[in-house]
């Protein structure tokens, strides 16, 4: 039979285990805590998404209102505008200013949301090199569904690989974003510009101009 000294070290060191297997499992605890993203991070990568989405959807609707606008005032000229410009030499002038701005305006406005699409293939040397970006379609949509499901669990066993590719998709979004509205803003300055110079001329060709 077991002494009393040595039931009391038994239970000591029982004790002594449980206490370093709570230890043990709350320093797991912490390092998984540590190996994931915080919070913060994750609603920054959410918030971006929503507001780089929301403002590519403004540019396209702004560039529809463009093309709808200059595709009726284009009808209007062709059919009725040019007719009458054989009665009306002296308003020659303003009818080409007014089609020239509108088929420039057009073209750009068409061009703000015209899609650019890549090759949509990649290698498996891309993945392991972590040289492609599967968050994008562009890079994807023409592989097989079992090489795309290869590549995706390849980049989600890698947390750089995968937050990278965040940082990259947000990046690429984002320059996107930006050829939009350049080419948005130099369709509505030409309209601007262009419809005033015509309404201008115009006015000139009214008053100034006799029949």
């Amino acid at each position: 039979m077991e002494s009393y000294e040595e039931k009391k070290e038994d239970k000591k060191l029982n004790k002594l285990v449980r206490e370093l297997s709570e230890e043990n499992k709350k320093l797991k605890d912490k390092i998984k805590k540590a190996k994931l993203p915080g919070r913060g991070v994750e609603s920054m990568f959410r918030l971006t998404a929503r507001n780089q989405i929301n403002l590519s959807s403004i540019a396209d609707n702004k560039a529809n209102i463009l093309i709808s606008i200059n595709s009726l005032i284009l009808t209007v000229l062709l059919t009725v505008g040019v007719s009458k410009i054989a009665d009306y030499r002296q308003f020659t002038a303003p009818v080409v200013i007014f089609l020239a701005t509108s088929l420039t305006t057009t073209v750009y406005a068409i061009l703000s949301t015209r899609p650019k699409i890549s090759s949509g293939k990649f290698r498996k040397e891309d993945i392991l090199g972590q040289k492609v970006n599967l968050l994008f379609f562009g890079n994807f949509y023409k592989m097989d569904k079992e090489e795309y499901c290869w590549a995706i669990k390849e980049m989600m066993k890698d947390e750089d690989y995968l937050y990278s590719s965040l940082i990259t998709d947000q990046y690429s979004l984002g320059k996107v974003i930006s050829k939009k509205y350049i080419l948005l803003r130099t369709a509505y300055t030409i309209f601007m510009f262009g419809i005033t110079l015509a309404t201008l001329v115009f006015i000139f060709v009214l008053f100034f101009i006799p029949f």
